[in-house]
């Protein structure tokens, strides 16, 4: 009998990262790219929440990424700033990637048990691929590059990332 009132700590499983970065390049407005990729962001947002992982955004767009949410528990208040994303400028993309490979790292560092895993969201529409390291998380790279005339450079991108492909039209079960 006594051993039922013993204090038991509840086994917890480690907290999941999911970092997103987002291509938001003029490009990306193509045939509504950005906006039926956002459709998929809010689901993304919806599962995170229910899941209770905590979330990271990087936008890739103008002269230099910028870090929207980094590392917190993912929230409705996130509708919000999806409302808001627009496309527009360059492709600051191997900037992105570079700085969320170092970003990845550190926190790697300081919480070793956290499952990470990474969403870029990307037409591929580089003026070059430039060499890449694979992040060091499981990665997917969703392709939103549409139009009659298709570049095909994200899947590369995908190649020289290691990461999983898909493209967005394609629907997975």
């Amino acid at each position: 009998m006594r051993e039922d009132l013993l204090f038991r700590l509840r086994s917890r499983s480690p907290h999941e990262l999911w970092l997103v970065i987002v291509d938001a390049s003029a490009s990306t407005r193509r045939h509504s790219a950005l906006s039926d990729a956002k459709g998929l962001l809010a689901q993304l947002f919806d599962d995170a929440y229910r899941q209770r992982a905590r979330l990271a955004l990087l936008t890739a767009s103008g002269r230099a990424p910028n870090w929207q949410v980094q590392g917190l528990k993912a929230s409705k208040d996130l509708r919000h700033w999806l409302d808001g994303l627009g496309a527009g400028g360059g492709t600051p993309l191997s900037q992105a990637l570079a700085e969320a490979s170092q970003w990845l790292e550190r926190r790697q560092r300081r919480l070793p048990a956290e499952q990470q895993r990474v969403l870029l969201i990307t037409d591929g529409r580089l003026k070059s691929l430039p060499p890449l390291q694979p992040l060091n998380c499981p990665t997917l790279l969703l392709d939103i590059e549409r139009g009659p005339i298709r570049l095909g450079r994200a899947r590369e991108l995908a190649a020289s990332l290691n990461a999983a492909y898909q493209h967005l039209d394609v629907h997975t079960p």
